[in-house]
């Protein structure tokens, strides 16, 4: 990758930070800082990602939770290797059911939208496959900062206040309370710089490490789980947790411009990045900052989540197939629409067959790509009593219309949002990148691909350069930092763009590229998070 390592002619940015043995890029310090720990005692990339994913559930549970789900890209021996661990609805779930329930549509909170967890296994799996270290070790940061606390960093604080405030409004029942117990004891959530401690979840850790998983699934955690959702009215089930296992599959990848760039296969959304990439690499001339680059990268992703979300499942019930969706004759009739104003974006017909993101890498060539998730911040507000475990709410993005690709069934995945990047280069590891932030994520992978490719900027300038953000329709949202000439010229090309008052659903990310020369790390976190590279 060639970039300057220190300047942009044009904008100004953090330097990326460099490394050689180890490195591990968090939205949170304590997080990469358990991930160096662990590459310090001898473990790998894989033991690092873990130690830091564990604790990230501790250290901002705002964002995940060791009742959500996981992805990760995995680079080792030559290859990539893609995970997913996202769990599928209750078995006993239907359309019918939640309607009879009184919903018009998959509620936001409560036990409804609850699925099975899949982080835990995806720590599990990674471990015994790839890890060096015993499980046990990679959880202990993590059990250590939830059994004798932490200063909560502002950033979290300031999320967990808003949802706190939302919680208050939205949360009306017993099944509610356990989360106010948990997580704003004495009636708020902690403050900047307030320790904050939670027992409960470094037992529920503790008994992960030493099962394995095992426990959450098939042991007494798993038999805590299933009582308190079903007493609440939900339909998650001891079959349906015991059935679950991680699955390794074939990750997917579009070129560009010379780059390869992977994503995790359907259910996950990685599928309309690339699907935007296919379109924007046909046009040649792009440049940083221009109003034409940006109106061309807008109306892309439009056309890419019209088919996204049209066509994104789980793989098992998806009509359109990604090499069908992703294929040249695809490509080029979807990229004849993007005219020279804003345009409504509709599906195509192919022809044929809250998170938290992190990288991690050893001096080994080893590295890692990993995201997870319990999704709308806290998950569903349900907090199993005595465990400390919040509950994901991922069933919210199921529809309840028949005819949809992503119609609610039992024992089906979602339309995932969270997803891990990772690109490569003449079949040599370039690094791993992401995004968090709902639907925002693959317009985060687009702009800083594109940032770092196209436009020759390191990691941390990739990250901190200022981002849209497409909502629906014709609106667009820009950070407060985003150039005002640009805005304007782009609503004469009849964007409806919308300055946003803050740069909190823009996106939290971080990068890890490597030089296959010298094996040198250069690295960048987000300035929209409390986050650090932790280097070695």
């Amino acid at each position: 990758m060639n970039f300057d390592p220190l300047y942009h002619p044009h904008l100004a940015y953090r330097v990326p930070t460099y490394a050689h043995r180890g490195m591990v890029a968090t939205s949170q310090p304590l997080a990469a800082q358990a991930g160096l720990d662990i590459l310090k005692r001898g473990g790998n990339a894989i033991d690092a990602a873990i130690a830091a994913a564990a604790a990230l559930t501790v250290v901002e549970p705002c964002s995940n939770g060791i009742g959500g789900d996981a992805f990760a890209l995995v680079w080792t021996g030559g290859k990539l290797h893609a995970l997913n661990a996202s769990g599928p609805a209750p078995r006993s779930i239907s359309i019918e059911a939640v309607k009879a329930a009184g919903h018009s549509e998959m509620p936001a909170y409560g036990p409804l939208p609850v699925t099975v967890p899949g982080a835990p296994a995806a720590w599990a799996e990674l471990s015994r496959r790839f890890g060096r270290l015993p499980l046990g070790e990679a959880l202990e940061p993590a059990i250590r900062y939830a059994e004798e606390g932490y200063p909560v960093s502002p950033t979290a604080a300031f999320n967990w206040d808003k949802a706190h405030a939302s919680y208050r409004v939205a949360f009306k029942g017993a099944a509610f309370e356990p989360w106010f117990e948990t997580f704003a004891p004495g009636g708020s959530p902690p403050a900047p710089g307030e320790l904050w401690r939670s027992p409960d979840h470094g037992r529920t850790l503790r008994r992960i490490a030493e099962s394995g998983a095992e426990d959450f699934y098939r042991g007494e955690l798993a038999a805590r789980i299933v009582a308190f959702v079903q007493e609440a009215g939900g339909f998650l089930s001891g079959e349906d947790l015991d059935a679950f296992r991680p699955e390794w599959v074939d990750p997917i990848r579009a070129s560009y411009r010379g780059y390869d760039v992977w994503e995790i296969p359907p259910n996950g959304q990685g599928l309309v990045a690339l699907l935007a990439l296919r379109l924007l690499e046909g046009f040649d001339g792009l440049q940083a900052g221009a109003v034409d680059t940006y109106h061309k990268q807008i109306e892309a992703i439009k056309l890419a989540f019209a088919d996204g979300q049209r066509h994104i499942t789980d793989p098992r019930h998806m009509k359109a197939s990604v090499e069908a969706l992703l294929s040249d004759a695809y490509t080029a009739e979807r990229r004849a629409l993007i005219g020279q104003r804003a345009g409504l974006p509709e599906a195509g017909d192919p022809k044929g067959g809250g998170t938290v993101y992190l990288a991690a890498a050893d001096g080994e060539g080893n590295m890692v790509s990993f995201i997870q998730s319990n999704y709308m911040q806290f998950g569903s507000g349900l907090v199993v009593p005595g465990v400390g475990i919040a509950l994901q709410n991922r069933g919210r993005d199921f529809s309840l219309d028949e005819a949809a690709a992503n119609r609610l069934e039992p024992g089906k995945r979602t339309y995932h949002t969270i997803i891990p990047g990772f690109l490569t280069r003449g079949g040599e590891a370039v690094g791993p990148f992401g995004v968090m932030g709902g639907l925002m994520q693959p317009q985060g992978h687009v702009q800083t691909l594109m940032n770092a490719i196209d436009f020759g900027l390191h990691p941390q300038a990739a990250l901190d350069a200022p981002r849209w953000q497409w909502t629906g329709g014709r609106t667009v949202l820009v950070e407060p930092g985003f150039p005002a000439a640009a805005a304007q010229a782009l609503a004469r090309l009849g964007h409806d763009i919308r300055f946003a008052l803050d740069g909190g659903s823009f996106g939290r990310g971080q990068m890890i590229w490597r030089d296959p020369a010298t094996g040198v790390l250069c690295g960048g976190t987000d300035s929209r998070t409390d986050g650090t590279v932790a280097a070695w």
